[in-house]
């Protein structure tokens, strides 16, 4: 299976503020960026929920990107390969947000459906960050955790 965007030339800035223009086009009202050594975030806010994607970006020092068939690849080489891997993954974040507002303005879902695993919780945690550990509990009991039942305040 190929890789959307795998050979792009688009530079990680230009998806960033591609992505940035797509928010406030679909009604965004709030935005913010952090990156640091093998992440980035995007964080938005629109319709009143508080959006988060954390973007995992690859070691620099993946054999895959120090290596190649014939064997070691220089320093540069290795950094040119280890950057088209950043460019690849911030062209498809751009692409899945793009959509999924898209969706959203053609009425084919809604804010909550598109974006609820993503959506940043009162302790700062996203809806998926919190439900990830509640799934698994699940699955490996066959029962819904008590945590996620409701229960009436008598």
């Amino acid at each position: 299976m190929t890789r959307y965007a795998a050979e792009t030339s688009v530079s990680v800035e230009k998806s960033r503020m591609e992505i940035e223009r797509i928010l406030a086009r679909y009604g965004a009202d709030a935005f913010a960026y952090y990156s640091e050594a093998n992440r980035a975030m995007i964080a938005f806010r629109i319709e009143g929920r508080q959006i988060k994607f954390i973007l995992t970006l690859p070691e620099k020092t993946l054999r895959e990107f120090t290596h190649h068939s014939r064997g070691v690849r220089t320093t540069d080489a290795a950094l040119t390969a280890w950057e088209q891997a950043c460019r690849q993954r911030w062209r498809a974040l751009a692409l899945v947000i793009k959509a999924k507002l898209e969706a959203v303005a053609a009425g084919i879902t809604t804010i909550e459906d598109e974006f609820l695993a993503h959506t940043v919780l009162p302790d700062g945690r996203t809806v998926g960050e919190w439900a990830k550990p509640e799934l698994d509990e699940a699955y490996r009991l066959g029962h819904m955790p008590q945590q996620l039942l409701l229960t009436s305040a008598a």
